[in-house]
């Protein structure tokens, strides 16, 4: 570092010395005279004996060359009318901005730069192409998935069509459009969604309400046309959308900006799920917990070819579930896998897994390594 210095800085006063050496002998000399001369030249008189050829007006002084290439200089009364004077007698005219001008249109420059940059870098953030993401292996199976017994079974056959949608159409069967998931909050419709993915080993691309929501009027619709662009380009593929009614909701003509851009994403998701072709191998999976809510023609077959209800879990199913989520916690022998199934009838599959989860909070706040039925019966009044 300190041998760079050592020759950088000779280097610098040698520079600077030829700079000034040059403009000192070879550039041209400026001669100054007084602005009446200058005028009086250019109305046709003579300083030099020559005619103006050229002039460049800066901030506080005229620039001038004659015809035989001699240099003048003279001040500058910041005329409005001398620009067009000289332009008259036929002189070439050029200005200079000064300092303050230049300073000034760095600074618009700067400004309107930083201003696009912005603007390109909000609108990237809500339209990327990696706003949704692919995920190609989901981990989980219908093994995973407790109950919904009649639902694996009905889905069995899609997951033949997806992988093979080519032969089915063969067979005059084509792969549905989209499938609605209808049930009450909890109850595993995403679960579900993924474990039919991972089941016909396809890509899946999660989705939510929210995904499609912005401070920008259209960008809902254009995330719509990326999500679906994105499929077909990944298909086979699962497009899983939760919270559908957030986005699929009857549309209103009201006028109001809200209404206007739902009414837009709507239409958007229409069109996209009119242009499916049956060989392209993308269902869309779509959950809800009010179908009352969502636009008819969103719902209408030919496009939601399927509904099911995904329901609380039965008793069979609650056993499985208090076994899988009570897992590692230690209970109390009154604690039986029936009666706890007993305990959490109408419960959702998140609830019976929450109420748990706090009775084993209590028991252990209360310093006890088992949780009993009353710390059970606390947790499901606390929740």
């Amino acid at each position: 570092m300190k041998l760079k210095a050592k020759f950088i800085i000779p280097l610098a006063i040698l520079l600077a010395g030829g700079i000034f050496f040059y403009d000192y002998y070879f550039s041209a000399k400026i001669q100054e005279v007084p602005y009446a001369d200058f005028y009086a030249q250019v109305e046709g008189g003579t300083v030099s004996g020559a005619k103006i050829a050229s002039v460049k007006i800066a901030e506080d002084q005229i620039y001038f060359e004659d015809s035989d290439g001699n240099h003048f200089k003279t001040q500058n009364p910041d005329s409005p009318t001398l620009k067009e004077f000289l332009l008259r007698k036929g002189v070439v005219v050029k200005s200079e901005k000064s300092a303050a001008q230049l300073v000034s249109l760095a600074l618009d420059i700067l400004f309107y730069g930083v201003f696009f940059v912005i603007i390109i870098g909000v609108f990237r953030k809500f339209i990327s192409p990696n706003t949704f993401k692919v995920v190609r292996k989901t981990g989980v199976k219908f093994d995973d998935v407790v109950g919904m017994d009649q639902l694996k079974s009905d889905m069995a056959q899609v997951m033949q069509i997806m992988k093979n949608p080519r032969e089915w159409e063969k067979k005059g069967v084509r792969l549905p459009k989209g499938i609605l998931l209808e049930g009450e909050p909890g109850n595993g419709k995403t679960l579900f969604a993924k474990a039919l993915a991972g089941e016909a080993s396809v890509n899946f691309i999660p989705a939510k309400a929210t995904d499609f929501e912005s401070m920008f009027m259209a960008i809902g619709p254009l995330k719509v046309k990326l999500l679906f662009a994105k499929a077909r380009r990944r298909a086979p593929c699962i497009v899983f959308i939760d919270e559908f009614d957030g986005i699929g909701t009857r549309r209103n003509y009201s006028g109001s900006a809200i209404e206007t851009e739902n009414t837009r994403i709507v239409t958007a998701l229409l069109n996209e799920l009119d242009g499916f072709e049956p060989t392209k191998g993308v269902l869309v999976v779509a959950a809800t917990n009010s179908v009352q809510a969502l636009d008819p023609a969103l719902i209408r077959p030919g496009r939601f070819d399927a509904r099911f209800k995904v329901p609380y879990p039965d008793a069979a199913a609650r056993v499985q579930l208090v076994q899988k989520y009570t897992g590692a916690k230690k209970r109390a022998a009154s604690c039986s896998d029936q009666k706890l199934a007993q305990l959490f009838d109408g419960f959702s599959c998140a609830k019976i897994e929450s109420v748990l989860n706090k009775a084993a909070l209590l028991a252990s706040q209360a310093g006890r390594s088992e949780f009993t039925l009353d710390d059970v019966e606390a947790a499901i009044r606390a929740l």
